[in-house]
């Protein structure tokens, strides 16, 4: 049976899951998000490639990097994942710029348990202080091995593109608009945007919709609010594309806050 546990501390959302039949369809995060697999094999695709996390393998995505994600056969799967804001990750490794992770999937033990251990604080309400040294030290590991400031900014239409998209959020994504704004034909800017980002511009839009709501909720604990501001039809629209990302619901999701 499918199995996800949100709990959210210090900025940063832990998830616990179990998973055999589900599958996340291709999404992104606006977090660095750091993983571990526990049991089975993590598959899913990743800038154009596959890849496999085995047992111990320690997963690492940057931040809008888009991928799916799926248990490798039917013995299925079990992992953890942190999801760390950019500018608190940044605020610690005291960097202004954004860094990228360099490498997908690594093996190191050290790293691995100082994943769990930030991990397990979290799920038992361990204190903030405790919380906090634990992320500082992982990150110290994260920059010692897998960080690089070597990062090639959003092409500036793109960028430009993405700003239009988040600021029209509860209405219908109007490619025309945009492309009229940009100087670009339809096809031309799809072929672009999806070139830098991975996804297409309405699974951009329909994955930010989604994140956004997620915030709402976090903030409000309203999730019909999170409905009317982010534009979907109603709960069930919401909860449709919310479990395709996060494996819940969004009441689920909710109530794993609390």
């Amino acid at each position: 049976m499918d199995k996800f546990i949100y709990k959210k501390s210090l900025g940063i959302t832990a998830l616990s899951a179990s998973i055999t039949d589900f599958k996340y369809k291709k999404h992104s995060h606006k977090e660095y998000a750091i993983g571990v697999t526990l049991r089975g094999i993590q598959q899913y695709n990743l800038d154009g490639s596959l890849q496999l996390s085995h047992q111990n393998g320690i997963m690492l995505f940057n931040p809008e990097q888009a991928h799916d994600g799926m248990a490798h056969d039917e013995s299925g799967l079990d992992y953890v994942m942190l999801y760390i804001d950019p500018q608190l990750l940044l605020e610690i490794i005291e960097k202004k710029d954004i860094v990228r992770f360099t490498t997908p999937i690594i093996y190191d033990y050290i790293l691995e348990q100082k994943i769990l251990s930030l991990t397990n604080a979290i799920f038992t309400g361990k204190d903030e202080a405790l919380c906090s040294e634990l992320l500082v030290s992982l990150t110290e590991d994260l920059l010692q091995t897998n960080l690089s400031t070597d990062y090639k900014k959003d092409n500036v239409l793109v960028g430009k593109a993405k700003d239009m998209i988040h600021t029209n959020l509860e209405s219908v994504l109007r490619l025309e608009d945009i492309c009229k704004e940009l100087n670009l034909s339809k096809f031309k800017f799809i072929r672009l945007f999806k070139a830098h980002t991975g996804i297409s511009p309405y699974q951009y839009f329909l994955n930010y919709k989604i994140e956004h709501a997620k915030q709402l909720i976090e903030k409000n604990r309203d999730i019909y609010s999170a409905v009317t501001e982010c534009g979907f039809v109603d709960l069930t629209h919401l909860n449709k594309h919310f479990k395709n990302v996060y494996g819940t619901t969004a009441f689920e999701y909710m109530s794993h806050l609390n």
